[in-house]
């Protein structure tokens, strides 16, 4: 476990890098703390941004109501965003890119667990610290925000309430991407229960015919007591011994899914088979909890597992007898994992260790390490498969998502609450220029490659007045691993200190009818290598950079200084 101050260095370390590592990334300080976020439905699109739904949840201390809660995000396209928006920010302030909650939901218990179904975004199902679980039409519910008093203490009314546990459901919780939606969850009862609420999705206050249950009230009824409709699990899956902490529909499937729990196995279902596991992998992190799992969308034989231990592996259900692949980098449990929906072999990892890594399995690099005889190079100090590390929190990861809608972004949170905070929410972009292969990025990067090395604005190619595709002055950042492509100088301006903030402004210029005006640059400070970065992590090759930076700075003042017998 990494000591406060080794914490504390590697995210102000982190914190100099953004304008380089993302194209896209904001902060946003939470009152309370957010246990789940994801990501809703486009809203409104335009050239160079676009209007999306985040889903949010408030665990509050009892002061006031839990809350369920929609708000939009606005979201610059690739290349667009401001290199200020990148340097220029607050762990303490509100992100301008998020708007104000534009509907409230007072829920019932702390929100643990939302899952949207893909096939109707705006309905949402959560998990609270009770066997039940709820169903929410986010269009069709009343906004609770204005709700003062008396009528603030009772909960809003789920569209429908899924039963069948027999002790609290807190985390495990899958969502089908089928068309008929089916619902998962697992509890400390060590059951995974099934529902299929196909039925109820175009109308969801309407109980199923002979369910007895009484009839929902109206959205627009905030405050009343009257109960939502119920509906019965109609699978019961039995094979876990101790508490199910995650599960997982196989994508495009109604009947196959895949749990975890703490009595360390990982179990693949098919409901057709009945109810007794189609595969079991006792003991898949050792005698460890699994904490976590995602199944491929794009590799259906694949599943990512985590567990408390900070590791995460790699399964091929075609040969379970051993992982794929196993990593042992997160210091701490390993609290999420997911898929990219857009990349194949590529996943995202979150843990209380307050890192979000990304891996790559295919990547080019990941395939050099083997040996043209097939024999495994010496291991080095970073897995070759992790292409990108998130440092950005300063609290445990409690949830990601990728943006199905936006590749290579994301959205993270962290409970700060220990911290004597609410929580961290951060919405990223990874730079194109780190997962692009080498050759187009140095082909991008070599016409600009005088004005890299000098940082002299009239070492920038001209431009013909014909072309219409470019890339905007002020545009996100060369990541470290693109400087390091580009014999390791940074672009832009020279970090200035205002406060206790580090401003750096744009890194990469690009094509335009006429020269952006950009800040005279005095001395453009260095990257270090991927190498270096590698070697000594990213704290100390930042500090190594600084310090021979700084030395190449004072031999040149040095030698253009005249001598002393011409000064008089």
């Amino acid at each position: 476990m990494a000591s406060e101050v080794q914490t504390r260095e590697q995210y102000l370390a982190w914190k100099r890098l953004v304008p380089y590592l993302y194209d896209f990334f904001t902060n946003h300080n939470l009152t309370w703390p957010s246990l789940s976020c994801r990501w809703g439905p486009e809203v409104e699109s335009s050239g160079d941004r676009r209007k999306q739904r985040l889903y949010l949840s408030e665990q509050t201390d009892g002061s006031e109501p839990n809350k369920l809660l929609v708000v939009t995000a606005d979201i610059p396209r690739p290349r667009v965003a401001a290199a200020e928006t990148l340097a220029c920010w607050s762990e303490t302030g509100k992100s301008q890119f998020l708007s104000k909650p534009v509907k409230t939901l007072f829920h019932p218990g702390e929100v643990n667990k939302i899952k949207e179904l893909p096939a109707s975004q705006s309905v949402v199902v959560t998990h609270t610290d009770a066997p039940q679980l709820y169903v929410w039409d986010l269009e069709k519910q009343a906004d609770r925000a204005g709700d003062k008093g008396a009528s603030a203490r009772h909960a809003s009314v789920a569209d429908l309430v899924l039963e069948g546990h027999e002790d609290n459901a807190e985390f495990a919780l899958g969502v089908s991407s089928t068309q008929q939606p089916q619902v998962a969850s697992g509890g400390k009862d060590n059951l995974v229960l099934v529902w299929d609420i196909a039925s109820h999705v175009t109308s969801l206050a309407v109980p199923p015919a002979g369910a007895g249950a009484p009839a929902a009230v109206s959205p627009a009824s905030p405050g009343s007591r009257k109960r939502a409709p119920t509906l019965r699990a109609q699978q019961r899956l039995e094979g876990h011994s101790a508490t199910v902490e995650d599960v997982v529909f196989l994508p495009g499937s109604g009947e196959q899914l895949a749990s975890v729990g703490d009595d360390f196995a990982l179990l693949l279902w098919d409901t057709r088979a009945g109810k007794a596991p189609v595969l079991r992998i006792a003991s898949a992190h050792g005698a460890h909890d699994v904490h976590c799992v995602d199944w491929s969308q794009q590799r259906e034989d694949l599943l990512v597992t985590g567990a408390a231990d900070g590791s995460v592996k790699v399964w091929d259900r075609r040969s379970p007898a051993a992982a794929a692949f196993s990593f042992q980098h997160h210091t701490e449990a390993t609290m999420r994992v997911e898929w990219s929906p857009h990349k194949a072999g590529v996943f995202a990892s979150a843990g209380d260790d307050r890192l979000v890594c990304i891996w790559d399995l295919e990547a080019p690099r990941a395939a050099a390490e083997a040996g043209s005889d097939g024999s495994r190079k010496p291991r080095a100090p970073v897995p070759a498969q992790l292409m990108f590390q998130h440092a950005g929190h300063r609290a445990p990861l409690v949830d990601l998502q990728w943006n199905p809608s936006d590749p290579w972004s994301l959205m993270s949170v962290s409970d700060d609450a220990k911290e004597g905070g609410g929580g961290t929410l951060q919405l990223w972009r990874v730079s194109d220029l780190i997962y692009r292969p080498d050759d187009e990025v140095l082909a991008e990067l070599e016409q600009y490659r005088d004005y890299i090395v000098s940082g002299n604005q009239a070492k920038l190619p001209a431009q013909p007045s014909q072309q219409t595709t470019q890339r905007p002055a002020d545009s996100a950042g060369v990541s470290q691993q693109a400087q390091h492509r580009a014999n390791g100088s940074m672009l832009g301006q020279q970090p200035q200190r205002e406060g206790t903030t580090e401003v750096a402004t744009a890194a990469l210029v690009a094509p335009s009818q006429a020269a952006p005006v950009l800040p005279a640059v005095a001395s453009a400070p260095a990257l270090p290598p991927m190498e270096l970065v590698q070697q000594l992590g990213p704290e100390q090759a930042a500090n190594q950079a600084v310090q021979q930076q700084q030395q190449q700075q004072q031999q040149q003042q040095q030698q253009e200084q005249p001598p002393q017998d011409m000064q008089h």
